[in-house]
């Protein structure tokens, strides 16, 4: 159904990856320039997939990840350009070496080459994605959710307007059919597409991590925690937890667990009840005390809820918290508040999620918020990639020798 375009979008890699920097950065302002140029055009589309997904009662926070704004495609537009202003990782040489035998070895960053991409509801990631393969010098293979399938269509048929005569080829590839057979295709065709990229809930990207054949780069779902030690300022806990949790429930940086340290659990609780008027709580028997709420289930403490809801528990340890941690994470972003900067570390070094905090929102978790520009995910797998994927995660390498008549015994 779409072997042609994967065809073309693998042909055009060997063109591209000869594209040279200076080109690329034309190519990205132009995007940027666009994308102001043709808001009006971008927010009219963006309004068809805002009606649609009120007929089929989105919820509100999934309608906020929805929704396209000026404000919003100005910000897609400054990421870009900042993508166009970093450092060009391709042809970075990342180590050199001389052998006792005269050859000169060199290993240096490349293009991965045709990267396929399936993400859900988020129109900005359409944008991020194609920036970050330009400066690389990949070709994206671009599968949006059928929610934002107008605003997707806009925003791609945008760029590709932008670079048509700057480029040689056109490295943006979207796939129009919302059909699930499409992403069957996709990430089984070996031939043509070099890897995989699932963005969104636990059920999307456990379909393509079980059924690709082509190799994938997992992203990780959400389900982060903040805990507060017993040795945490509790003025500064609200104030994370409140960001943390309301400022973007939907999207995969947002908390939905948060343990508290019995010593401070009246107080911190108690507090943070009036601040959590609108979230749905579910806590066990200790936590349920001191805020409303239902009781918690394994269930519970096992959802990315992507929502106005939280999962709370009142823990007797630090370690208590870790093991918690360990039980349900996702591996994707965990907070510790605490004015111990021992205790802190301890709950740093035992954890394993890609990103660990200490007194900071995880809202941070964020190419842009890590000046990477954009990202294409986070990955949450502890393969080549880690965290915000930016521009030197979406390279490869290759080993170039240089000799004078070498030849081995």
């Amino acid at each position: 159904m779409i072997e042609q375009l994967l065809t073309e979008a693998k042909n055009a890699c060997r063109t591209f990856q000869m594209v040279d920097t200076d080109t690329k950065i034309q190519a990205l302002h132009a995007i940027a320039q666009k994308l102001i140029d043709q808001q009006d055009r971008i927010l009219q589309a963006n309004q068809k997939d805002i009606a649609q997904a009120k007929e089929n009662g989105i919820s509100a926070a999934m309608m906020d990840r929805l929704l396209l704004s000026p404000q919003r495609i100005q910000e897609m537009s400054e990421g870009v350009r900042m993508v166009a202003h970093l450092d060009d990782p391709i042809g970075q040489v990342i180590r050199e070496m001389d052998r006792p035998n005269g050859l000169r070895i060199k290993q240096i960053r490349i293009p991965i080459g045709t990267v396929g991409v399936v993400y859900e509801a988020r129109p900005n990631v359409t944008v991020d994605i194609a920036a970050i393969c330009i400066k690389t010098n990949n070709v994206c293979i671009l599968k949006g959710g059928k929610e934002a399938y107008y605003s997707n269509m806009a925003l791609a048929q945008v760029m590709q307007e932008a670079i048509a005569d700057i480029l040689p080829v056109s490295p943006i590839y979207m796939i129009d059919a919302i059909d699930h057979e499409v992403v069957t295709e996709l990430i089984t065709d070996r031939e043509h597409v070099d890897v995989i990229i699932p963005r969104g809930g636990k059920g999307l990207i456990q379909h393509v991590v079980q059924n690709a054949k082509v190799p994938v780069i997992e992203t990780g779902a959400g389900l982060c925690h903040l805990y507060v030690d017993k040795e945490a300022d509790i003025d500064m806990a609200l104030q994370i937890a409140q960001n943390a949790k309301l400022q973007r429930p939907s999207v995969c940086n947002a908390i939905e667990t948060i343990l508290v340290h019995n010593e401070v659990a009246k107080e911190f609780l108690t507090r943070l009840a009036s601040l959590f008027g609108k979230v749905e709580v579910f806590g066990d028997a200790r936590s349920l005390i001191y805020i409303p709420g239902e009781m918690a289930t394994k269930e519970n403490y096992a959802t990315e809820y992507d929502d106005y809801k939280v999962n709370i528990k009142v823990v007797d340890s630090m370690n208590e918290a870790i093991e918690h941690i360990y039980t349900y994470s996702t591996k994707h972003s965990e907070c510790i508040v605490t004015k111990d900067d021992k205790r802190a570390q301890y709950f740093m070094d035992a954890l394993d999620s890609a990103c660990v905090y200490q007194n900071a929102s995880t809202r941070f978790t964020d190419g842009g918020q890590f000046g990477f520009g954009a990202e294409v995910g986070i990955s949450t797998q502890k393969l080549h990639a880690r965290g915000p994927i930016g521009l030197s995660e979406m390279c490869s390498t290759k080993y170039e020798i240089y000799g004078n008549g070498q030849i081995r015994e």
